[in-house]
């Protein structure tokens, strides 16, 4: 099964930056300040990828699977809400209100 993405598609009126076929871009932008390094090795080294390959299904599941990451992160107290109870249920107890986000995403391996 091939992989298609475009940023072409008919969206249905969604001007969603992060909708299916969000760009590069778009995609690290709404990524938390922590995780855009991650996302630009995993970016470069899919393109390496497709370089060599001349196939662009790795580039586009690559860029699929951070433009979901990128989608939990767009709403940042959400997001922070789903890491403070995600962390409760692995350790079995509450995160502080003023823990670092960073610490609270440790405990809930996100």
């Amino acid at each position: 099964m091939a992989a298609t993405y475009s940023v072409d598609e008919d969206q249905g009126g969604d001007d969603s930056p992060l909708r299916p076929g969000a760009s590069p871009r778009a995609i690290r932008t709404a990524l938390l300040p922590a995780d855009r390094e991650q996302f630009d090795e995993a970016f470069a080294s899919a393109l390496a990828e497709t370089r060599a390959s001349l196939d662009l299904t790795g580039l586009f599941r690559t860029l699929e699977h951070w433009r979901g990451i990128a989608a939990l992160h767009a709403d940042r107290e959400r997001f922070r809400r789903v890491a403070r109870r995600a962390a409760q249920l692995l350790t079995g107890e509450p995160s502080p209100d003023d823990e670092p986000l960073e610490v609270t995403r440790a405990k809930a391996q996100l």
